[in-house]
C-alpha cells in the first residue's frame, strides 16, 4: 500500500519539565528526551507510552502493528484520501488505557474523519498529556476519566469500528478486562465486521496468552495474533496483539507485517487454535470487579 510523503515535524513545544518526577492522580509520571526528539512517558516507572513529534511514527512495536491492522482492515489512508468520504475516513474507535495517547495520536492524522474516544483512570495525567502532546479536540479524540470496565459495559450495541485494549496496572492487564465477561461486552460494542484489538504482554510459563486466546475464542468466530515467534512459543516475554472480530481477518496483515522492523508475524490459523486449546477460559467463575486504565 502507498505511503504518503513524510513531513518534518516540530518538537512538542508544551512539555513538563523533563526528568523528573511529577505528579498525576495515580502516582507520578516522568518525561525522558530521546535521541530521535521522541518523548517517552513513563507512570510509576513503568514505560507507558513513546510519542514523535510525527504522530503517525510509533516507536511501540505493537502499536505499529495495530495501525497496520487498521489499513488493512478499513482501506489505509490511500483509499481514504482517494475517496474522501468513505467508511475508512469516518471511524469510530474506542481504546481502553489511554496513557500519552500515541496510538489514538497516530490514527487521527492518518484518518482525520475519525471520532475517537479514549478511557483513563488518571485524571490529572490525561489533562497533562493533552497539553503536552499537543492531543486533538472533541470531537476527534474525546478523552474520558473512567474505569475501563465500566466505560465497556456502559456503551451501547453496535458503536465502534474498532475497539483498543491497551490497559495495565504494573506490568499486567487487570484481571476483569481480560475475563470472558469484558471479552462479550467487546464484542457487544462492536459493528458487524468490527475489530477488537488488544495487547498482551504474557510473561514466559504463565500460560496467558493461551488463555487469552482461549476466551476471545469463545466469543469470537475469528481470532489472530501477532507476535515475534519466540514470543508465541511461550520462550520470552513480549506483546502480542491479538485480533478478534465476527468476521474474516484482513487478508494482507501477514503481508504487511513484513515490512516492519521487527521480526514478527501473524501466527497460523493451526497455531492459534493449539494455543486455544491449550489455554482455559478466563474469569467463568469470577465475579465483575473493578480495573485500572492505563
Amino acid at each position: 500500500m502507498p505511503r504518503r510523503q513524510r513531513v518534518r515535524h516540530a518538537p512538542f513545544e508544551h512539555l513538563g519539565p523533563l526528568d523528573t518526577a511529577i505528579p498525576v492522580s495515580t502516582g507520578t509520571a516522568r518525561l525522558t528526551l530521546e535521541n530521535d526528539g521522541s518523548v517517552l512517558l513513563d507512570v510509576n516507572g513503568v514505560p507507558s507510552s513513546q510519542l514523535n513529534p510525527d504522530p503517525e511514527h510509533l516507536v511501540f512495536e505493537y502499536m505499529r502493528w495495530m495501525l497496520l491492522v487498521l489499513d488493512e482492515g478499513f482501506g489505509g489512508p490511500a483509499e481514504y484520501e482517494a475517496e474522501g468520504d468513505v467508511a475508512a475516513g469516518a471511524l469510530q474507535v474506542a481504546h481502553l488505557g489511554g496513557g500519552g495517547c500515541s496510538l489514538p495520536r497516530a490514527i487521527a492524522s492518518r484518518y482525520p474523519r475519525s471520532r475517537q474516544i479514549v478511557v483513563e483512570i488518571d485524571e490529572l495525567l490525561a489533562k497533562q498529556v493533552r497539553t503536552w502532546f499537543d492531543l486533538p479536540r472533541s470531537p476527534q479524540l474525546r478523552l474520558r476519566i473512567d474505569d475501563a470496565l465500566t466505560a465497556l459495559e456502559s456503551w451501547r450495541d453496535d458503536r465502534f469500528d474498532v475497539l483498543v485494549r491497551d490497559v495495565f496496572s504494573g506490568p499486567v492487564t487487570p484481571e476483569p478486562l481480560i475475563s470472558i465477561h469484558a471479552a462479550e461486552h467487546a464484542a457487544r460494542v462492536l459493528r458487524g465486521g468490527g475489530i477488537y484489538l488488544a495487547n498482551c504482554a504474557a510473561p514466559p510459563g504463565t500460560g496467558l496468552l493461551a488463555d487469552e486466546i482461549a476466551t476471545l475464542s469463545a466469543v469470537f468466530g475469528y481470532v489472530g495474533a501477532i507476535a515475534e515467534p519466540a514470543h508465541l512459543t511461550g520462550k520470552r516475554r513480549g506483546n502480542c496483539v491479538l485480533v478478534a472480530s465476527d468476521q474474516p481477518l484482513p487478508e494482507g496483515i501477514d503481508r504487511a507485517l513484513r515490512s516492519d522492523a521487527v521480526s514478527v508475524r501473524l501466527a497460523p490459523a493451526s497455531q492459534v487454535a493449539a494455543l486455544a486449546r491449550a489455554g482455559k477460559i478466563l474469569g467463568q467463575d469470577q465475579g465483575r470487579a473493578g480495573a485500572q486504565s492505563r
